[in-house]
C-alpha cells in the first residue's frame, strides 16, 4: 500500500538546457516516480520557469532536488504535497456572512 509523499508540485527555474523532455526522463529514472507533468510558465533570454507535478510512492524530495540541481535547476517553492494512503482533494471554504 502506498505511503509517504505521493504527490509533490514544484515551482522551478531552469536554464534552457536540458530540454523539458530530457528533464522529464531524468526525473522518471527515480524508481519512486510513477509519473510527472512539466508545464512551461515563462521563458526569458537565459531561463525557463516551470511547474513540475510528480506522483509516485514514497517520493524523496531530496532525490528530486538532487536531480534538478544536476540539471542546473533551482526550486523556488514547494507548491503542494500530498501524503498518506489516499489523495485528499483541496477543500474550498466559504467565508462566513457577517
Amino acid at each position: 500500500m502506498p505511503h509517504g509523499i505521493r504527490r509533490i508540485v514544484l515551482d522551478v527555474l531552469k536554464p534552457h538546457s536540458p530540454r523539458l523532455t530530457d528533464l522529464a526522463l531524468m526525473l522518471t529514472r527515480d524508481e519512486r516516480v510513477n509519473g510527472l507533468n512539466i508545464s512551461l510558465k515563462e521563458v526569458d533570454q537565459n531561463t525557463e520557469s516551470i511547474t513540475i507535478y510528480i506522483e509516485g510512492d514514497d517520493l524523496s524530495y531530496d532525490s528530486i532536488k538532487e536531480i534538478l540541481e544536476q540539471a542546473g535547476a533551482v526550486i523556488h517553492s514547494i507548491d503542494q504535497v500530498v501524503a498518506g494512503r489516499r489523495f485528499v482533494e483541496e477543500v474550498k471554504i466559504q467565508p462566513e456572512n457577517s
